[in-house]
């Protein structure tokens, strides 16, 4: 294939800007499906992202375009979410590219997700081609987004592009400034052979399927192979391209070619996400670059409700990781729940996708704990150690100082909520740093806050606060000393680890009243008596109680003498007094889910 006629682009936006309505449309025009196709959103292949109506991995399609000058080009097409915490997809497909379209909603304007998008298409040198989506609607201000974007990224006012996906209008256009505005893919066939790994899934039959980028060199059906970082060899059995959104087989994938690999893999862990595939005969002299490796934020137990379920859930860890490789999961166990793992992720959104993805996908019952972001802790031996799991943190006798990481916060909202934003983002100890207007009705916020007050509520607390017209981003920015507590739930004076918490020492008392007050409502009566207390360094801070059922054991005495009835309540009481020592206090799942949101 002609090298020059080959163009690998990706599309990125703010949470919906129209990124996947854009990609249907381009799909239509290419002729990879019929117009009168029966659903949208075709590259969000997964219920999931139907359901939510968000790209929550990236997805590569194949196309065929007969541009204007009559050349018929090779459109490797590769669409991408917009949430903040799924970051890490972007940046994979950007690194498989040469070029972006960066588009923007004509009502909304700049978004923060959309800075933070195209910074990094401008950290990886990409052409960006500038588009104004929905031009449709009632409520577009093309004027006003056009400013924005001529002051913020220094775009030319006559480079940018209007659109309305939805329609169509514009969007043949777009497709003619990626044939000439996008730069033709480097690397030669003669060269040593390397190739970027940004995606792979499992297939039952086949094993795992690479998705690769050939930056140089040819690869044919046979060819030995071997992985530069894992160093595993294996033979290629099957290659193809995704070609109107179907597995097509080729006999060899060249310079500039995006496609997929098969060799016959079993084991999901031989695969890794950035790695380099390289020919065992000729060998590249180094592997690619790949792209900025994520590291997980937020961290939480997965455990299966059924301890039988154990393996089947590692199996599923196993291969829901090929597809989304920013997840990472250990072994761990839990004085309530037995058997389970330690899980990392990008963010509270990327927690809830992988526990819905791992119960539908692969019929597991799971419970999750309170998720944690991760603790440098100074010991007084001089050690210095990460701790994201309650139960780790050493006795405070053994520690010097404790630091948490912070975050350094983008947020874009309307100039009236300024106040109630600042207010509020204050109020969850955030540092203001600095501010810059957007034209007259939008302005940019930026603070440096702890993450850990962040990953649970915040993004929905900010866009109640602005109608849903705000928006954030956020980039770890390091670690500050902090004043860190255990608080640990206690039920009949036994600790219940699934409830601990490592929090700020100013907020315990408040998160402390808020546990056992939901605990109360959310533990159904017992035969006996629950005792909930929260606990901060063996002093309890904040305490509640279920009362007991009451059985009525003297309602078949009918008169009588009163000692009768005296030694069945003795009875009674020592019965009950049994129960509360040995009696375990059942918890209904949904508790664990409750006090996720508080």
């Amino acid at each position: 294939m002609d090298r020059n006629l080959i163009r690998n682009f990706c599309i990125i936006a703010h949470i919906d800007h129209g990124k996947s309505t854009l990609a249907d449309r381009i799909l239509e025009i290419t002729g990879a499906i019929n117009k009168r196709h029966d659903q949208e959103q075709l590259l969000d292949d997964m219920d999931l992202e139907r359901e939510r109506g968000i790209t929550i991995k990236a997805s590569v399609v194949t196309l065929n375009y007969q541009a204007r000058d009559k050349n018929g080009y090779v459109l490797n097409l590769i669409d991408t979410p917009g949430h903040v915490d799924f970051t890490y997809e972007v940046s994979k497909s950007l690194a498989a590219c040469e070029g972006c379209i960066l588009v923007v909603d004509a009502a909304q304007g700049i978004e923060a997700q959309t800075v933070a998008n195209f910074y990094l298409a401008k950290e990886n040198k990409l052409a960006i081609i500038p588009v104004i989506n929905k031009i449709d609607l009632p409520n577009s201000d093309i004027s006003r987004v056009k400013e924005q974007l001529v002051n913020m990224f220094d775009f030319k006012e006559d480079e940018i592009l209007l659109c309305s996906a939805k329609l169509g209008e514009g969007v043949e256009d777009i497709l003619e400034r990626v044939v000439y505005g996008i730069p033709t893919p480097s690397g030669k066939d003669e060269d040593s052979l390397a190739c970027l790994i940004f995606d792979s899934r499992f297939d039952t039959f086949k094993g795992v399927v690479i998705f690769v980028r050939v930056v140089q060199g040819r690869v044919s059906v046979g060819d030995k192979i071997k992985f530069m970082q894992q160093g595993g060899t294996h033979k290629i059995e099957e290659l193809g391209v995704m070609k109107n959104l179907k597995p097509t087989r080729v006999e060899s994938l060249s310079a500039g070619e995006v496609g997929y690999i098969i060799a016959n893999i079993r084991n999901p862990e031989q695969v890794i996400i950035g790695d380099t595939i390289t020919s065992l005969e000729k060998p590249a002299d180094h592997p690619l670059p790949g792209y900025r490796r994520p590291k997980p934020l937020v961290f939480c137990g997965i455990y299966p409700v059924n301890s039988g379920d154990f393996l089947r859930l590692r199996e599923a860890m196993e291969k829901l990781r090929l597809s989304d490789s920013s997840f990472i999961y250990e072994p761990e166990n839990s004085q309530s729940f037995g058997h389970g793992f330690r899980c990392g992720f990008l963010g509270l959104l990327h927690m809830e996708i992988v526990q819905e993805r791992l119960e539908r996908e692969y019929d597991l019952n799971l419970i999750l704990t309170v998720p944690n972001v991760v603790y440098q802790v100074r010991k007084k031996n001089g050690e210095v150690i990460e701790i994201d799991n309650p139960n780790e943190l050493p006795s405070p006798q053994d520690i010097i100082q404790v630091e948490e990481p912070y975050v350094s916060l983008l947020m874009i909202i309307p100039i009236q909520d300024i106040e109630s934003v600042c207010n509020f983002t204050k109020s969850r100890r955030g540092t203001f740093e600095s501010s810059e207007y957007l034209g007259q009705d939008r302005v940019k916020l930026n603070f440096t806050m702890p993450l850990s007050e962040i990953i649970v509520d915040f993004y929905d607390r900010i866009k109640s606060q602005t109608r849903g017209y705000g928006s954030i981003d956020y980039d770890f920015s390091g670690y500050r000393y902090t004043q860190l507590v255990k608080l640990e739930i206690v039920l009949n004076d036994v600790v219940c680890d699934a409830f601990s918490y490592l929090i700020h020492k100013d907020r315990a008392y408040n998160k402390a009243q808020a546990l056992v007050n939901k605990l109360k409502d959310l533990i159904p009566r017992q035969l006996f008596e629950v005792r909930i207390q929260a606990r901060v360094e063996n002093r309890v801070i904040a305490s509640e109680r279920v009362r007991p059922l009451k059985k009525d054991v003297t309602a078949k005495c009918y008169g009588g003498d009163i000692t009768r009835k005296r030694k069945l309540w003795d009875i009674q009481k020592k019965g009950k007094k049994r129960l509360k020592q040995f009696g375990r206090v059942q918890i209904p799942q949904e508790a664990f889910l409750e006090i996720l949101r508080i």
